[in-house]
């Protein structure tokens, strides 16, 4: 049985939001306006997200949008089960899931490469705008992506 901690060190454990509900001040939660002097605008980058059907294939589609600039980064997260009606009938398949992120103005161009080169009928391309987040990292992902944003087409 683990040493009981002394009642200071037990407190440092505690979450910060529960700390400051026990104190009876009301905790502070940043808001979209904290961030209107670092010049992001909520929603500019998104998260994209994409089913592969297994981990070669979402490397190459995850090389190629870096390359090409359509993201700054992509996370690959192996190991995914998906469950889905297809076609009338309950399908269950082991995918990797990609976790793209680029700005929004480029989630049409993206989804349009994504859909040439990928090897479902149906691709999923979802994404969903960042409201707020590191600063420097989302400028970090408009830098990276800016000279794609900047031109009128993007060849897949």
């Amino acid at each position: 049985m683990p040493a009981l901690l002394p009642v200071a060190s037990r407190l440092l454990l505690l979450p910060r939001v529960l700390l400051t509900m026990a104190s009876g001040s009301p905790p502070t939660q940043p808001s979209p306006a904290s961030d209107s002097g670092s010049g992001y605008v909520p929603g500019s980058v998104s998260a994209a997200f994409v089913t592969c059907p297994n981990e070669k294939v979402a490397k190459e589609i995850a090389r190629a949008v870096v390359e090409k600039r359509l993201a700054a980064c992509v996370n690959l997260i192996p190991q995914i089960t998906s469950i889905y009606e297809w076609k009338g009938k309950i399908e269950e398949d082991s995918e990797v899931l990609m976790m793209i992120k680029t700005q929004s103005s480029l989630v049409p161009a993206l989804t349009d490469f994504v859909r040439s080169v990928h090897p479902y009928e149906v691709a999923e391309v979802i994404a969903l705008p960042v409201e707020q987040g590191n600063f420097p990292y989302l400028q970090w992902v408009r830098q990276v992506t800016e000279s794609v944003s900047d031109s009128s087409t993007v060849l897949p």
